[in-house]
């Protein structure tokens, strides 16, 4: 699977580490966002890359990191079609691809520490969408885009 993670400079370090631990597992990982822990990249630039990534294709689903994982989030979904989730534990990262069918799960790597961190990577690509009533839901979102961006 290909997977993209992207961050601004102040979850660099923490998006290093969480390429490292896709690829010993196999995922092929496309990076986008900061280039450097120091040097200042917009939350927003790094989550519009990864956003286009995904929908274009280029990936299947999506790693945004920011200091808190809130501003990333947000900006992950402006895009029609996304669903990203900003978690804090494994459960909640666990649930976003269960319940919601989400692509992208968003983590502030001043929130959380680098084991939290990767058991919620770990968890949101082992989980799959569980479908049937969580199914209802996700395409009543879906139709509330269909509504909006009309």
């Amino acid at each position: 699977m290909k997977v993209v993670i992207s961050s601004d400079h102040a979850g660099y370090d923490l998006k290093i580490k969480v390429k490292e631990h896709l690829e010993k597992k196999g995922y092929e990982v496309i990076v986008e966002g900061a280039t450097s822990g120091t040097e200042p990249f917009s939350y927003v630039e790094a989550g519009q890359a990864l956003a286009k990534d995904v929908l274009e294709g280029k990936a299947e689903r999506g790693i945004a990191i920011c200091g808190t994982g809130i501003g990333i989030s947000i900006v992950v979904n402006k895009f029609k079609g996304l669903r990203c989730g900003l978690c804090n534990n494994e459960f909640m990262a666990r649930m976003l691809r269960q319940h919601n069918d989400g692509q992208v799960l968003a983590m502030g790597a001043r929130v959380v520490g680098l084991g939290v961190a990767l058991n919620m990577v770990d968890a949101f690509f082992d989980e799959q969408f569980a479908g049937e009533r969580h199914a209802v839901r996700v395409n009543d979102i879906k139709k509330q885009e269909e509504d909006l961006f009309k």
